[in-house]
């Protein structure tokens, strides 16, 4: 909205300082400020008023040192984290951005998901919750969402020389001329176009890119009508495993919303020179016109995180819940998406993937072995992961530490592949 503003006071009344608002950069910077001071300030209100209404989270003993402690402490706290993503991203992004609009669209979709998960939990004392398949429904429905838009929507492009989207027998939307003075290609003009496509850049490959009509080639001819029973499953997968894994991971103070912010930074990097043309040049990766905007909204999402640490941290004063953990997971994935980044979930989301896969590796192993055997017997001393550890008599803030810190080098690996092939 303040964009808006300032873009009709700077035309209107050459208003010293307006033209500002005119960089992402700057719309970036004053976001993540504005999250950070919501998150801090409209957090501690918030954590009180939970307090008020006794929204406290209950305990099962597993067993854990210091578990306990934290019967009674408030959850629901991912409102906090929603409402400092939601305020700096309207009142600084361009909220006809159809990039933005789907992130928007996002957090509140898995945000009332995990709203009512956690209020069954809490008001009507119902361990359960929300019934999984009621949740995975849910899931699925933004991923059905999401794929629809992606495929259909005619501002979701990727921009390419028009001889190549030619050859590729892509759906051309647009074309232009442009020059195009950068690293890798002589100065000049080039004709260029705006195609609609499932390409994905494919990290550490030296051609950088996959089409996801390749697969549905396998199957039919004239793949391009039924590529959306290919590439729209692949979506909602995507979605409802990454939400799922970071509720999954959300288990420690501290720890979720730490991975999180770090993943968010480099979702944040990947936005920016996924929608400056001439940085996409040089580093070859598809220049996505308009994905910009979403800079902005993964500094929201940044500060909201580290934001919400400040009331999260050991010892909490306030977990996530529901609330928070679905709606982080799924922007994370949806961020990817429309990245055209999600090939590199598996690395950025590391500790996620690994959270989730120790889980079915506990069931699955359990289970084999009940049926051969006659007695369960597990792979770790208790699953998720990190409560294997804390079994082990690590304490909670040295294993979240520790998992912040192999999250900054798969973000670094994954930061790196935009430029080693």
């Amino acid at each position: 909205m303040l964009y808006y503003l300032f873009d009709f006071l700077d035309k209107q009344f050459d208003l010293p300082g307006a033209g500002l608002f005119q960089y992402i950069t700057f719309r970036s910077s004053s976001a993540i400020i504005l999250s950070l001071v919501i998150s801090l300030v409209l957090g501690k209100r918030i954590v009180s008023y939970l307090k008020r209404l006794q929204v406290g989270e209950t305990v099962r003993d597993l067993g854990l040192t210091g578990q306990k402690e934290k019967e009674g402490t408030p959850t629901m706290g991912g409102f906090i984290i929603i409402a400092a993503i939601m305020i700096p991203c309207l009142l600084f992004g361009k909220i006809d951005n159809i990039y933005l609009i789907i992130m928007l669209v996002t957090t509140v979709w898995l945000g009332l998901i995990g709203f009512a998960d956690d209020y069954i939990k809490v008001f009507k004392k119902n361990k359960a919750g929300l019934k999984s398949t009621t949740k995975i429904i849910g899931q699925v429905t933004l991923g059905l969402f999401i794929g629809s838009i992606m495929l259909l929507h005619e501002d979701i492009v990727v921009r390419m020389p028009l001889a190549e989207a030619q050859k590729g027998g892509y759906e051309i939307t647009r074309t232009y001329q442009t020059v195009v003075p950068t690293v890798n290609t002589q100065a000049g003009v080039r004709d260029m176009a705006y195609v609609k496509t499932t390409l994905t850049n494919v990290p550490l490959l030296k051609d950088n890119s996959f089409d996801y009509q390749v697969i549905s080639d396998l199957f039919v001819k004239n793949s391009q009508v039924w590529l959306w029973l290919i590439f729209i499953p692949i979506v909602i997968f995507i979605v409802t495993a990454i939400s799922n894994a970071a509720n999954l991971t959300d288990g420690l103070d501290g720890l979720a919303a730490g991975v999180s912010a770090i993943i968010g930074m480099a979702l944040a990097i990947f936005a920016y020179v996924s929608g400056n043309t001439i940085i996409a040049d040089y580093l070859n990766i598809f220049y996505l016109p308009n994905i910009s905007e979403l800079t902005i909204f993964a500094s929201c999402f940044v500060g909201a995180c580290i934001g919400f640490l400040w009331h999260n941290s050991y010892p909490a004063r306030v977990f996530m819940g529901d609330t928070g953990s679905l709606t982080i997971g799924g922007i994370i994935a949806v961020m990817a998406l429309l990245l055209r980044k999600e090939l590199l979930l598996p690395i950025l989301c590391g500790i996620f993937v690994v959270e989730n896969l120790s889980v079915v590796l506990q069931v699955g192993y359990f289970k084999y072995t009940k049926r051969k055997y006659g007695e369960g017997r597990r792979i770790f001393k208790m699953a998720p992961l990190h409560h294997h550890y804390q079994k082990n008599g690590m304490h909670e803030a040295k294993i979240a530490v520790r998992f912040w810190i192999v999250t900054i080098i798969l973000a670094i690996i994954g930061i790196i592949t935009l430029k080693v092939r």
